[in-house]
C-alpha cells in the first residue's frame, strides 16, 4: 500500500512537470504575443518569399503588430501574394507603407518589417501594399559573388 500512495505522488509530480514545460514552450513560441482583440487583413505581392512561413511576425519599428496568414502563389502576376493580419489598434497605418522580408539574426527566422510611408489615408481591411522588397537569399549572392568574380579573373 506505502508504494501505490509514493507511485501516485511521482505521477502528480511528473504532471506538473510535464504541464510547466507545456507553460515554458507556449512562452518560448510567442505565440501569446498577439491576441486577437480584432484586427484586418492586408496583401503584399514579393518575387521571393525565401522561407518565410505562416504565422510569421510582421512588425514595424521592432515591435510585432501582426501574423503572415497564409502565402500561395499569385497565377496572374507569377509571384508569391502574401496575407497578414494586421492588430487593430494599429488602423492608422500610411496606404504607402512599404514591406521587406527580413531575417532576424544573420541565419534566424524570416519576418516581414513595414516601413511607414507619408500619405494620409490608411491601410484598411484587404488593402494591398505596392512597395515591397523580397527576401535576401543567401544562396543567390553567393552564386552571383561566385560567378562575377570568375569573369573578372578571365
Amino acid at each position: 500500500m506505502q508504494y501505490k500512495s509514493l507511485e501516485i505522488l511521482v505521477g502528480f509530480f511528473v504532471s506538473i512537470a510535464i504541464a510547466a514545460l507545456f507553460f515554458l514552450a507556449l512562452q518560448v513560441s510567442n505565440f501569446s504575443a498577439l491576441k486577437d482583440n480584432g484586427s484586418y487583413n492586408v496583401n503584399a505581392h514579393f518575387e521571393d518569399v525565401g522561407g518565410l512561413k505562416t504565422k510569421s511576425l510582421v512588425s514595424m519599428a521592432g515591435v510585432p503588430i501582426g501574423r503572415v496568414t497564409e502565402i500561395r502563389f499569385d497565377t496572374n502576376k507569377f509571384d508569391a501574394l502574401v496575407t497578414m493580419r494586421i492588430d487593430s489598434r494599429y488602423n492608422a497605418l500610411p496606404s504607402d507603407t512599404s514591406a521587406s522580408i527580413l531575417t532576424s539574426g544573420l541565419l534566424g527566422e524570416k519576418y516581414i518589417g513595414l516601413t511607414p510611408g507619408g500619405l494620409d489615408d490608411s491601410l484598411q481591411e484587404g488593402s494591398t501594399i505596392e512597395l515591397t522588397q523580397s527576401a535576401l537569399v543567401l544562396e543567390r549572392l553567393i552564386s552571383q559573388f561566385l560567378f562575377n568574380s570568375s569573369n573578372k579573373s578571365e
